[in-house]
This record gives structure tokens, C-alpha cells and sequence, in this order.
């Protein structure tokens, strides 16, 4: 950190008379808080984990701002939100509408993706729909839809003097009775037809036989293009589509291409003498046709296809209209009907059938065969033998050594006898009659790509669509820079320029913000539940600001996290292009780049929970760096600093664990050495692979190997080193739990000793209770009415679901005798609202439960309560709690710890301390592996990988790995460039 505070650029100064002003707030631990937060500003609120600045931007202003919007709704609506509690505050004024860009997605859609979220996808939809080319789902024939008229002027409109063969298609590449066409044709009074391209009198058709394939189309007329034949034309077009099931052929002769061919027409038969067979009428379309409708036939002649309906003319697939909701997979006319617009569908995964492929058949390859009974290796052995003799491999030859194609048909079949592994289980499944069998193989079942749309979720009508050469699909598949590329150099003909501009002009609008927050390496196809909070996040903020609202009061919980340092200030400017629209934009934040960033900066604290709920500082980013009491300041300033170690731990070449090709998503066959007893970071920009490299390759392959997980590792070609680990520990922000009734309690297996100790009470004895009396999951001693969650569940049509305090036990959660039984004069609910730092000292003759909290203590977590529920835990709160819960049980042999992104939520005060903690877990013999970006974590680091040099496609190396200090070396390191700065900041100053 810099010691001088500079004004930003853009940066405006507070105005007094325009002001939120709150007045006495006390939600959880605010302690009568009064704040004026300048409107128009961009305003950043800092201070410790658990200092209360959710509970002021979030519990008090959201939640206000949600009661007012529903106090805007009418009569009937607000009947159902008449359980909505007003926060503890005394005042709020000046108060404007409100939109909170939270770390939570804000849907559990599996259909839901990058595309859908920003409103992209809609757009495209409209585009497919209106300019894109349709094809033959089935042949790829081109379809193009036109009217009758259009047909006509396209006629109409080739040169004079050109010779036309107006044909109606009655059989296209078909076996079949092929005399009961021609008698068709005859009886409709037709005197000609051509068959292959040749045109016969019907009398002198030859015999074809049944069992060949032929295209036969009825010569409905035969003209000269001319002035005076636009009646005759008409007609012909009539007949022609009548009798072709909407569709017309020409073949075309112009004067210069039978000038080509020295006057010889005979290539499609030679034209006789003009005459009319019948006349014909009209056809649909919307657009003239394109030249994927012609090809040119021997001597000259050329052949157009026209239809007025989508209907290929080839093979008579008959298409519904193409229409915006063809291209949706949330809606039955779009989505793939397999796999109803998932992309996956329910089945055996090849990984988990064969999950090694080093072992052969008979020493257990395939996992479901394993401790087979005698007569099921007979069975086995039947099924497999005959295939091995044909494929030339047998069962004591590792599959790693057989050929790839026989490794293939061993799981899909061979097209002939051998229906394949995946098959043959699928059927075991399906004719499985006892739990036992279907358990067992329920276990090597997942979610797997579906096979009728590849993934690509839509029905064959919208796969076959295409525009600018790419079907949507493929479009959606792109990155987001690539995708801008694709649609900045589109060129519409002048017929769609008026439809196709102004949809691409949006597009393009929208790839741009999210360019602009630094996510351009995400696929507009990337399912959102997929995406981290800091990445939902920022692609929900492109959004609002493509949304254009003004007047708007923004609340952000942390925009920065997963964002490398380099890409901050895109992120800053994003932020001051929000405010600079005439909306307040509000940051909770703890990266220093953002801090410094803003107009008013607000330090809330001083300490955590109890110690909190106060307004240690406000003002400028300067003011707040000269106050003496803001711990934020200190950091600012430079008067506080993370001090490196002395001393870095060496890695040792005889103990590395050693990962070779890996290949995953954007990963370039990417070798890498984990140094083992040591604290290693894994660093580098958004997107450049470190989450593929470290939990979906490395995380997946340890965890299938060590702890006999069924997971689904990345491509790689070797793992070496596992002998030296007895464990892998993955400590991740997922929540640890979804209901209410789940909190870190429940979670670290604390709440059993702690019901057990009110079971052991004189009371409970006396009444006879026992353990199951004081849980909150069974009935007895819970409050009925909420089922023990504390709160009730109010589903919200138009904003995130609410839960409001239980109306009967007042949100305690256990029945009144349950709440009778007392521990040194505390009820069971008494002890879950208290804080876990109080805790420690209420449970010290309790030794399983006094370490557990100890280690909560120890991670920065001693200001949340025992029963914080879970559904209101950041995800960095829910990644510590995991960590403290293994901090909290005996040790054990050597373990890899892999955490993705701990510090997120982390003042860098609580980032010391976390660091306190990680190199204990190094000092006892584990290795500490960690994703992350934060520089005050990496330069505390014995060894740093620095994936790169940038994301997406230009991602998915090692650019450099070596200490902190020779990543600072490397100049093609962004994460060095960083480190530098900081690395060598004097001591006693702040960091750059």
C-alpha cells in the first residue's frame, strides 16, 4: 500500500444537503448507529470481518428499501408480504430505490447461464429467428422460406432468353415402389418427369428397381423467360407447389451458359418444344433464395430449390415455423426433448466405470465388476470374451496399452454385437429389482453430456440454424472477446441490415460492460450456478449498468473477489461509470485498490460482533488514513503492516508431488510441481486456469485416489507423489448448509457434545430427557410451528425469498419445556445466540467442544454466533468454518489442504491472522495449497505458481513458479509486476 492518498480521478466530493440519513440503527450487533451516506458518490464501507457492515448495508438499508417497495405495490399484493418486519432503526431518510448485487446467485436454474442472466440470449434468439439460415436437420439441406410472389419475381428476375424447367419434387433419395409415383404424376396429367436429372416422356421412362434410390420430380412446365408468360408463370408456380408439398425446383439455362456449352442443352434432358402440361400457382416464403439453394448440373443447367413452408425439398422433413422460442431451451419448442434443455442427462460416466485406466480387466478395471461373485465373472467373461478376440486385447493387458479405439468401443460398443459398458450397466439399472443392486451401481452414475444435443440443450430445428456460419449453440460457446470479435465484423446484406443491426448494436452493447468488469474469458454458455460469487457478481453489475437505471441506490458485497490486481481498475471504472449514470452506488469492500477509489469511505468497528456496530471513521480515503483509531487507516496509512517471514521454507526436490499433461478447459498440456511441507500459492489473472489446474484436475485425482472419492479429475497424463500423502482435505466456499437449522454448531459436530451436556443436567434427568429431546431436526422438544428452524420462509414473486422470526418461539427454536432445562444458568437456545469468543470460555471444562471453538477463535470467526444460520454465511465465513472444523480434530498423517480464495471477506487484519493459522498447518507437517489473488497472502507464501500470462485462450500456462521474490523478478508475470511493488515497499509503510 501506497502512504499518499491522491484524489482519484472522477472522484467527487461529498455534498452535505444530499444524504441517506439513518438514525438509530440496531440490527444484530449495531450499536445506535447514526450515518449520513452521501447520495450520487460512490461510497466504499470497510472494517474487520463481523465489524457489522453487512448488517448496515444489507439487514438495514436492503431491507428497508424492500418494505418500501412493497408498501408501493397495491392492496392485493401486499397481502402477501404482511409478515415483513421493519429493521431495528429508528430513521432512514433520503432512502432511494434499492438493487443489491449480493455474492449469492440469484437462481437455482440449472437453465440459467451467463447468456440468459445479462439478457444476451434473448437478443440472439430474436436474431436466429429473423436473419439466421435454416437447414435440413436431418440432411443439411439448405431451407429457404419464400411466397409465392417472391418465387415468382426470382424467376422472373433471371435474364431473358433463359430456358426453365419448373419441376414439382415427388421422390428424393428413396428406395421404394417407384411405378406408384410415376402413375401419380400420370394420373395428375403430367406428361413428363425427371428422374436423376434426366428428363424422359412418362412412355419412355426406364424399369427402376425397388431397391435403388432415385430422385423423381414432375416437369409441370417448361418456359422461356420473356415479357408476356408473368400469367403463365403463376399458374405453373400453383401447380408446382400443390403437387411438391409446398416445394418448386427449376432448372435454369441463361443464354450465356448455353453459349458455354456450344448450344447443347441436354444435361437435364434437353428442352423440347415450349409447351404447358398444366399451369401453376404461388408458394410462401419471407426471403428471395440465397445461393446455397443452387447448384449448377452438367452442360450449364442450374438447379434451385424454393419451398413456402420450412420443408426440406430433399427429404420431405417438415420443420415448424422458426420462430424466437425455437432457440429457447426453457421453453418444450426449443429444448432438447432428451435431455429437456439440461445439457446433461442422468447415466453411467465412463470416469467412474473406469476410473484407472493403468489396471486391466482382470485386476479390477471396471469399477462395478469389483468383488464380483464366481458366477458373475462367467457372466463378465460372456459378455466380453468374444469382443476382446475381435478387438485383439485381453484381460491381464492394462487399458492404458490397449489401442484407443478398442478403449473406446469397450465403453460405446462396436456397432455390431458388443452394445458396450455404458449400455449393458444402463440395462442391469433399468432390470435391477433390490435397493442393494441399484445402490451399488447408483454410485458410478452422474450427470453426463447429452448424447441427442451434445450439450448444446437445444432440439435439432435450432442446432441446424445457423448465422454468420456459426449455429447458436457455437455462439454461446464462445468466450466473451471472442464473441465481440465475431459480432463487430458481421456484415448484413442491405435486406437485413434494418433487423439484424440494431439486435447485434445490443449485443455488442452488453459483451462490452462485461469485457469492462473483467470476465471476458467466461462462455456465454457457462451455466451461472457454476460461476463464483465475485464472478456472479460481476456479471450482474454489467447488467445494471446496461440497464441504463438512474436514481438507483446500488448496494455491492464485495465486487473484487476472484479479481487479479491487474484487473481492478476495469472493475473501479465500471463502479464510477454506475455512479456517474446519477445513482449511489455503495461498495462493502476490503480491497485496498477499491478503497482508495472512492469518494466517502466509511470504517466500520472497532473489533468484530460485540466489539463492533460502531463508526470508527468517515470521510475521504485520506481523512480516514490520518485517524489514529481506524484499523483500516492503520493499513492505509502504512502504520500497520503484514510483515513477510523472515525466513521461507525450502522446497525439497525428493518431495514434490508431480502433475503432468494437464489439459482441462484452457489448459495447454501444463506440467506442475506442488513442493510438499510447504505453503504454496496458486496465483494468476481471471480465467487463466487455476481452478481447471488445482481443484478439477489436481483436487479431483487426490480425492479419488486418497479418499476413494467418485470424482471426475481432468484429462492428465500422470500423477506422481501421492505415496507421500496419507490424506487430501478440500476446503471450499460452498455453504455448509442450506436450511436454517444448519449453523457452525451443527456443522463441526459440536452440537452433539453440547446436547449431550443439557441431557446430563438434574433437570433434564428429572423430566427424563434424553439427547434427541434438545435437537431442532426431530420432534419433541423443537418449536413445531417453524419445525425448529427459528424463522418461516415467505417466498417472494418478485425479489429473493425473505425468512422472518418464527411468530411462536420467537426464534428459539425449541418449545418451551425444552427451553426449561438450564447449563450454568443457560437454556439451550441462550447458548446458540451466543458468540462463539463467550463460548470459549462457557465450554473450557468441556475439551471436544473447547478445541472446536478454539479453532473458530483461531480463523477469525470468534464474532459469529453457535447458531448463526447457515443461509446467512458469506462463502469465505462457510470456507473458514470448514478449515477450523479440521483444525478442530486430532491430528493426522501428512495432508494437503487445498482452500480456493480464503481471504475473501477478510479485512487485511484478519488476513494476518488466517496466515497465523495456515503456517501452524505447515509447521505440523502438512503442505497448504491455496488459490489466491490477494498479494499480502502470496508474498507470505514459501512458493507461488503464477498461472497466465492472461485468461481464456491466452491462459492455461505457468509463466513462472519459485518464491515470492523470484515471481517478482519475472517480467512477463502480471501477478510479479504486482508482488514487486509490495515486496519491496520499506518496512513500516504501506504495501503498493
Amino acid at each position: 500500500m501506497s502512504s499518499e492518498l491522491e484524489p482519484l480521478p472522477g472522484a467527487l466530493a461529498a455534498s452535505p444537503g444530499e444524504a441517506i440519513r439513518i438514525r438509530g440503527a440496531r440490527t444484530h450487533n449495531l450499536r445506535n448507529v447514526d450515518l449520513d451516506i452521501p447520495q450520487w458518490r460512490l461510497v466504499v464501507m470497510t472494517g474487520l470481518s463481523g465489524s457489522g457492515k453487512s448488517s448496515l448495508a444489507f439487514d438495514t438499508l436492503l431491507a428497508e428499501g424492500q418494505r418500501q417497495y412493497i408498501e408501493s405495490l397495491s392492496t392485493y399484493a401486499r397481502q402477501f408480504f404482511d409478515q415483513m418486519e421493519r429493521p431495528d432503526v429508528d430513521l432512514i431518510e433520503g432512502l432511494q430505490p434499492t438493487v443489491a448485487l449480493d455474492q449469492r446467485s440469484t437462481t437455482n436454474n440449472p437453465r440459467s447461464t451467463v447468456a440468459t442472466v445479462t439478457e444476451i440470449y434473448d437478443f440472439l434468439r430474436v436474431l436466429m429467428a429473423r436473419v439466421g439460415d435454416v437447414a435440413c436437420p436431418n440432411c443439411g439441406t439448405a431451407i429457404s422460406q419464400q411466397t409465392p410472389v417472391e418465387i415468382q419475381e426470382a424467376i422472373l428476375a433471371l435474364p431473358e432468353q433463359s430456358k426453365v424447367m419448373i419441376l414439382a419434387p415427388m421422390v428424393r433419395g428413396r428406395k421404394g415402389r417407384h411405378a406408384e409415383v410415376l402413375d401419380l404424376v400420370r394420373k395428375e396429367g403430367f406428361v413428363r418427369v425427371r428422374i436423376d436429372g434426366q428428363t424422359y416422356e412418362l412412355e419412355d421412362v426406364p424399369e427402376l428397381k425397388a431397391q435403388q434410390r432415385h430422385d423423381i420430380d414432375a416437369v409441370v412446365d417448361r418456359v422461356i423467360i420473356r415479357p408476356g408468360i408473368e400469367n403463365r408463370l403463376v399458374e405453373s408456380v400453383r401447380l408446382a407447389l400443390k403437387h411438391g408439398d409446398g416445394a418448386l425446383r427449376t432448372a435454369v439455362l441463361t443464354p450465356e451458359a448455353k453459349s458455354a456449352t456450344n448450344g447443347h442443352a441436354n444435361g437435364v434432358g434437353g428442352l423440347l418444344p415450349l409447351e404447358s402440361n398444366q399451369q401453376s400457382n404461388a408458394a410462401s416464403g419471407r426471403r428471395p433464395p440465397t445461393p446455397s439453394n443452387a447448384t449448377t448440373a452438367e452442360n450449364g443447367w442450374e438447379e434451385r430449390v424454393y419451398s413456402t413452408r420450412y420443408a426440406c425439398p430433399d427429404c420431405k422433413t417438415n420443420l415448424t415455423e422458426i420462430e424466437p422460442r425455437t432457440f429457447s431451451f426453457n421453453s418444450p419448442y426449443g429444448a432438447c426433448p432428451a435431455c429437456e434443455g439440461l445439457a446433461s442427462r442422468e447415466g453411467f460416466v465412463p470416469e467412474l466405470v473406469i476410473p484407472d485406466e493403468s489396471l486391466s480387466l482382470s485386476a479390477g478395471a471396471v469399477a462395478p465388476w469389483r468383488g464380483a461373485s464366481a458366477d458373475a465373472r462367467k457372466s463378465q467373461h460372456a459378455l466380453l470374451d468374444a469382443f476382446l478376440a475381435h478387438a485383439k486385447v485381453d484381460w491381464e493387458t492394462p487399458l492404458d496399452a490397449w489401442p484407443a479405439k478398442a478403449r473406446e468401443q469397450l465403453l460405446n460398443g462396436d456397432g455390431c454385437k458388443f452394445p458396450g459398458l455404458l449400455v449393458h450397466f444402463e440395462m442391469d439399472y433399468a432390470a435391477a429389482k433390490n435397493d442393494a443392486t441399484l445402490s451399488k451401481l447408483a454410485e458410478f452414475r452422474g450427470p453426463v453430456v447429452c448424447a441427442e444435443c451434445g450439450g448444446s440443450r437445444l432440439r435439432a430445428e435450432a442446432r441446424s440454424c445457423r448465422f454468420g456460419g456459426l449455429a447458436i449453440h457455437e455462439i454461446t460457446g464462445l468466450p466473451i472477446d471472442q464473441a465481440q470479435r465475431f459480432f463487430r465484423e458481421l456484415k448484413f446484406p442491405p435486406t437485413m441490415q434494418q433487423v439484424g443491426e440494431p439486435l447485434t448494436a445490443e449485443i455488442v452493447r452488453r459483451l462490452d460492460f462485461l469485457a469492462e468488469v473483467g470476465v471476458e474469458y467466461l462462455t456465454l454458455d457457462r451455466a451461472a450456478d457454476s460461476l463464483s460469487g465475485g464472478e456472479m457478481q460481476r456479471v450482474r453489475l454489467a447488467t445494471g449498468i446496461g440497464s441504463g437505471l438512474v436514481g438507483v441506490l446500488y448496494i455491492l458485497d464485495e465486487p473484487s473477489i476472484g479479481l487479479h490486481p491487474r484487473d481492478n481498475a476495469r472493475l473501479i471504472e465500471s463502479l464510477r461509470k454506475l455512479q456517474q449514470q446519477g445513482n449511489t452506488v455503495l461498495v462493502v469492500e476490503h480491497d485496498e485498490a477499491v478503497i482508495r477509489a472512492a469518494d466517502w469511505l466509511i470504517d466500520v468497528g472497532p473489533g468484530a460482533g460485540d466489539r463492533g456496530g460502531t463508526i470508527v471513521a468517515e470521510g475521504t480515503p485520506a481523512e480516514v488514513a490520518a485517524n489514529p483509531d481506524s484499523i483500516t487507516g492503520g493499513y492505509l496509512s502504512g502504520r500497520l503492516r503484514i510483515e513477510p517471514p523472515a525466513q521461507r521454507r525450502k522446497a525439497a526436490k525428493t518431495r514434490m508431488l508431480e502433475l503432468e499433461g494437464a489439459t482441462l478447459h484452457n489448459l495447454k498440456n501444463v506440467d506442475v510441481q506442488i513442493p510438499l511441507g510447504l505453503f504454496t500459492c496458486v496465483t494468476g489473472v481471471s480465467g487463466s486456469g487455476k481452478s481447471s489446474l488445482i481443484i478439477d484436475t489436481l483436487g479431483a485425482a487426490l480425492a479419488r485416489k486418497l479418499n476413494g472419492a467418485m470424482t471426475r479429475p481432468g484429462p492428465y497424463r500422470a500423477l506422481r507423489g501421492v505415496a507421500k500423502l496419507d490424506r487430501l482435505i478440500h476446503v471450499d466456499q460452498s455453504p455448509i448448509g442450506r436450511t436454517p437449522r444448519s449453523n457452525p454448531a451443527t456443522f463441526t459436530g459440536m452440537w452433539d457434545e453440547i446436547r449431550r451436556v443439557f441431557a446430563e443436567t438434574k433437570h433434564a434427568k428429572q423430566h427424563g430427557y434424553k439427547i434427541g429431546r434438545f435437537s431442532f431436526n426431530t420432534k419433541g422438544g423443537r418449536c413445531e410451528h417453524c419445525q425448529g428452524q427459528g424463522v418461516e420462509r415467505i417466498e417472494m414473486r418478485f425479489l429473493p425469498d425473505l425468512f422472518v422470526t418464527c411468530p411462536v418461539c420467537h426464534g428459539r427454536q425449541f418449545n418451551r419445556q425444552t427451553l426449561a432445562v438450564r447449563y450454568r444458568d443457560r437454556s439451550i437456545a441462550d447458548v446458540l445466540a451466543m458468540p462463539i469468543d463467550e463460548a470459549v470460555a462457557f465450554f473450557e471444562n468441556h475439551l471436544s467442544i473447547h478445541r472446536m471453538l478454539t479453532s473458530l477463535v483461531d480463523v477469525g470467526l470468534g464474532y459469529l454466533t453457535l447458531g448463526q444460520r447457515s443461509t446467512t454465511l458469506s462463502g469465505g465465513e462457510a470456507q473458514r468454518i470448514k478449515l477450523a472444523a479440521e483444525l478442530g480434530r486430532p491430528s493426522s498423517g501428512p495432508t494437503l489442504y487445498i482452500l480456493d480464495e480464503p481471504t475473501t471477506g477478510l479485512h487485511t487484519d484478519d488476513v494476518g491472522r488466517l496466515l497465523r493459522v495456515l503456517q501452524q498447518l505447515v509447521e505440523l507437517g502438512h503442505t497448504v495449497l491455496v488459490i489466491e489473488h490477494h498479494l499480502e497472502m502470496v508474498k507470505c507464501a514459501d512458493w507461488v505458481i503464477d498461472l497466465g500470462p492472461d485468461g481464456g485462450d491466452a491462459g492455461g500456462q505457468i509463466v513462472v513458479a519459485g518464491t515470492p521474490d523470484d515471481v517478482a523478478a519475472c517480467e512477463a508475470s502480471h501477478t510479479g509486476r504486482w508482488l514487486r511493488e509490495l515486496l519491496h515497499a520499506a518496512p513500516g509503510s504501506a504495501g503498493g
